[in-house]
């Protein structure tokens, strides 16, 4: 592997940075967008003409984003080498009607997105982040990283069977933030965030906000060896793919056998169906776009298509030292043992054996250390991207990721070392 593809503990520095900037699918987005720019990258609209130019490109839509780098001399048919992940995190979400409370106490009014660990995000200093929609069709986007919403906790004195029988949240009667005092006011929180992003509040027309956890990421344990931060689920794989991308397109062209691609989607929490998500037509869209631009007819890109593969790169289950009954007994994931191959064969997971070939010669490729996740056959299985990927567009998908604990949790856990290590894998995938 090329020592310009190589990462070390610099990258899980970086990705520090990339969760604080990144408090919603649309920040996320906008980041690798600015790095991708730094990389030579450059945005094209979907309602403009595309050339067949070689280079960096990339396509914004919501909160999703697919970058892909033509090397000179490729083909209408050259195929594909595809990162894909996503955007979104399990978390709360403001209400288009967001003015509520009651008792003197303003509050504000919340749905509930993904399965999120409902406890995690009590008691926790939030900020509010997303964007704003304008009158004149354009958004802003919005980050108030302060202490500002707090979803408080009953006390144990008026809840005394909370610690022996459990704690039990009702998502409509308990989630329902705090933010100050006094009467509930019609459009106070929408007059708030406009006075914050600097627009008048007669201009906004829509919003997509949702509450963040204002604590930073941190290195954590005796020896820093695992790090701690939100919407690691998966903003991980975003930050990978993101990095991997833009050093594999500072390679010699004539190096690159496939074109190498990054697509982030949105709304995977909830099922990926929308015009973002990876059961959208986004990706083919733009593959097939890249391979008419360059000449292409519809035989070649049935070529193309036919030989690329996507690693599908979502978090999944650590071994968990206090419920290690949950897991399968013969496959326990650890930390810092380097990404992690996830095997389902009723393909809630798109990997086979062929797949497994795939991720395992560019894990050579990078010397980096693998694992493999099966679930435990008593529990259901999670899904990802990847079985969507691969039905909706026929291309062979491999899921990959890191192993983590406190999935859908406020803030996750993840070892210090993995970040880095997933990223030389998917640099040494995406260069072929």
């Amino acid at each position: 592997m090329s020592s310009s593809l190589r990462f070390d503990r610099g990258h899980t520095d970086d990705l520090m940075a990339f969760l604080m900037a990144s408090p919603s699918p649309y920040h996320a987005v906008a980041t690798a967008a600015e790095r991708l720019e730094k990389a030579g990258f450059r945005q094209v609209e979907e309602t403009a003409a595309w050339d067949g130019t070689s280079g960096g490109k990339y396509v914004l839509r919501g909160g999703a984003i697919v970058a892909w780098y033509v090397p000179e001399g490729a083909t209408a048919h050259t195929p594909y080498r595809i990162v894909g992940a996503h955007t979104d995190s399990p978390n709360l979400r403001v209400k288009p009607l967001p003015d509520t409370g009651a008792h003197g106490w303003r509050q504000v009014a919340v749905e509930i997105y993904g399965g999120t660990l409902l406890n995690t995000w009590l008691d926790r200093d939030l900020g509010l982040a997303g964007r704003i929609s304008l009158r004149d069709g354009t958004h802003r986007l919005v980050n108030i990283d302060r202490p500002l919403l707090r979803v408080p906790q009953l006390a144990v004195h008026l809840d005394r069977s909370a610690n022996p029988d459990g704690l039990k949240l009702d998502r409509q009667k308990h989630m329902q933030p705090i933010w100050g005092l006094g009467d509930v006011e019609e459009g106070d929180l929408i007059r708030f965030v406009a006075e914050e992003a600097g627009v008048d509040a007669e201009d906004v027309t829509g919003w997509d906000l949702m509450p963040h956890a204002v604590e930073p990421p941190a290195y954590l344990g005796r020896d820093r060896e695992l790090l701690a931060g939100p919407r690691m689920d998966n903003l991980l794989s975003v930050h990978a793919a993101t990095a991997a991308l833009a050093a594999v397109a500072g390679l010699p062209d004539a190096e690159l056998p496939y074109i190498p691609v990054m697509a982030a989607f949105d709304h995977e929490e909830n099922g990926s169906q929308s015009d973002t998500g990876a059961d959208g037509p986004l990706l083919g869209t733009v593959l097939e776009r890249s391979v008419f631009a360059r000449g292409g007819a519809y035989e070649d890109r049935a070529r193309a298509f036919a030989g690329t593969v996507c690693l599908s790169s979502d978090t999944g289950h650590a071994i968990h030292p206090n419920y290690a009954e949950r897991h399968d007994p013969t496959h326990h994931p650890v930390v810092n043992g380097g990404p992690i191959l996830k095997v389902n064969v009723n393909m809630r997971y798109a990997t086979d054996g062929s797949g497994r070939a795939v991720f395992a010669e560019a894990c050579r490729k990078a010397d980096v250390p693998w694992q493999t996740f099966v679930s435990n056959n008593s529990m259901p299985c999670g899904t990802t991207i990847g079985p969507i990927t691969a039905a909706r567009h026929g291309i062979q998908t491999v899921d990959i990721g890191v192993a983590i604990l406190s999935m859908h949790s406020a803030r996750e856990l993840c070892g210090a070392d993995d970040p880095y290590l997933l990223a030389n894998a998917v640099a040494a995938f995406l260069a072929g």
